[in-house]
């Protein structure tokens, strides 16, 4: 939820609040903010000069570069009759996460895109840089390497069960995966709602074949936003199994559930197994 409220007319502000059915927002959600048709409040919703990382444009930066995008960016909504899905807010005094599915025509009918946008904040709650995440997969039908945006920090501390999770997942040990789910447990991979493994048999299922290439899938670890409730983490993932991989961005939401175990798991990135694990992979995934 990057754009700043206040600096929208009253009309689209109040159209943002009845759409939501809040009295009040922190902050407008990106695709409602573009579709407003008020750039002027965009871009002076940054603290500096405007910067977004964008999977396709690439480094986005200053106002002239940033007003480009947004014109083109509704020029696309509208060729592509986008209907946005809320999904999820995470609104946090450093950073907001927002996860949405764009629906929209693709080449061969209607596509459901997972997106996830991170956007960091300064004390006056105006962005200081915005980052999209999805997988170019379900717009061309293969994915693209993506530079890391963010460089590791050491110091991170991510909450116990989603530490759990990643432990296991770098040293490749599906049992402890599943005990860091709960029963009923979900994950969503980066291409969408045909790509969801529910309760403990699709999850061990899945992650034997995220193994089977002699081990697990470490990532660095570059920036963690929790609200109590969702964690997202903002990482580089740099190995699949005995593969070392160029660094790639990626984003991941965990969800807790009553039991404090992750009840939901969506992933935001576009990495590809390596040769050596395809076929382990089947052809759709």
């Amino acid at each position: 939820m990057p754009w700043a409220p206040e600096l929208f007319s009253a009309p689209a502000l109040q159209h943002v609040l009845d759409k939501y059915q809040r009295e009040r927002l922190r902050s407008v959600p990106f695709f409602d903010g573009l579709l407003a048709g008020e750039v002027d409040a965009l871009v002076e919703s940054f603290a500096g000069v405007p910067e977004v990382h964008h999977p396709v444009r690439g480094r986005i930066r200053g106002e002239g570069a940033f007003r480009r995008f947004i014109s083109d960016m509704n020029s696309w909504l509208a060729a592509r009759a986008v209907e946005v899905e809320h999904v999820n807010f995470l609104i946090t005094d450093p950073r907001g996460i927002e996860e949405v599915v764009v629906h929209l025509d693709g080449d061969h009918g209607r596509v459901a895109l997972p997106m996830a946008l991170a956007a960091d904040h300064d004390e006056r709650e105006r962005i200081v840089e915005l980052r999209l995440y999805y997988s170019l997969r379900p717009l061309t039908g293969r994915r693209e390497h993506r530079p890391p945006l963010l460089q590791p920090d050491l110091e991170l501390r991510a909450p116990a069960v989603v530490d759990q999770h990643q432990r296991a997942l770098a040293a490749g040990d599906v049992d402890a995966i599943l005990a860091a789910f709960e029963p009923d447990g979900v994950l969503r991979e980066p291409d969408g709602d045909g790509h969801v493994h529910r309760g403990a048999d699709e999850l061990r299922a899945h992650y034997e074949r995220c193994f089977a290439n002699g081990g697990g899938i470490p990532l660095e670890h570059c920036a963690v936003t929790d609200d109590g409730r969702a964690c997202a983490l903002e990482y580089n993932m740099v190995a699949w199994g005995r593969t070392a991989l160029a660094p790639e961005a990626g984003l991941a939401v965990y969800v807790r559930g009553d039991s404090g175990r992750l009840a939901a798991a969506r992933l935001y990135d576009d990495a590809d197994p390596p040769p050596s694990a395809q076929a382990a992979w089947p052809a759709t995934g």
